[in-house]
């Protein structure tokens, strides 16, 4: 079982029943999935682009990935309906601590002249949207192999009720929000 899985089952549930008064262990948030999605533009123009993309992803998430397709033709940026633009993954239990885990601890450290992520990110339902400017921070990506710099969007889905609920949650699990 990964160290975060089981600092959430002792210090954060206590931490967090401390400060929001919890009458039941039930009643605590808990994280129920991270969710990371990597958009491919020039994929309607190189389908090298979108397979070296979900490789990367594959990489860093430890897990198969899907590939996502336009719901809508789009003249202005020539896509057409079905066609494939973009890749994700949803991390759940095991994998999901893990991939926090080095998120926080290895990857958010590399990025440059790094002060913290946006604490006003939430989305009022409790989630939290994370964007990565660069897929090279994470050090299972090898600097050498990459042949473009690619962003990706992370999402980590709670069950808390509000905002202030799911930043303390996040805070319990050491993410550096900038002061």
């Amino acid at each position: 079982m990964s160290r975060l899985k089981d600092l959430y089952k002792d210090e954060i549930v206590d931490a967090m029943i401390k400060k929001f008064g919890y009458k039941n262990i039930m009643e605590v948030p808990k994280l129920d999935k991270i969710v990371i999605n990597m958009g491919v533009g020039e994929a309607k123009d190189n389908a090298k682009a979108l397979e070296t993309a979900v490789k990367d992803l594959e990489t860093i998430s430890g897990q198969k990935v899907v590939t996502t397709k336009a719901k809508k033709a789009v003249a202005n940026f020539k896509i057409r309906e079905g066609m494939a633009i973009g890749c994700k993954v949803t991390l759940r239990g095991e994998k999901m601590y893990e991939f926090l885990d080095r998120l926080v601890n290895l990857a958010l450290p590399r990025v440059r002249d790094f002060r913290g992520v946006n604490p006003n990110a939430f989305d009022g339902r409790g989630n939290y949207a994370l964007g990565i400017k660069e897929q090279i921070i994470f050090p299972e990506i090898e600097y050498d192999k990459v042949d473009k710099v690619r962003g990706m969007d992370i999402i980590f889905v709670t069950t808390a009720k509000s905002d202030e609920e799911a930043r303390e949650l996040l805070t319990q699990f050491n993410m550096p929000f900038a002061k």
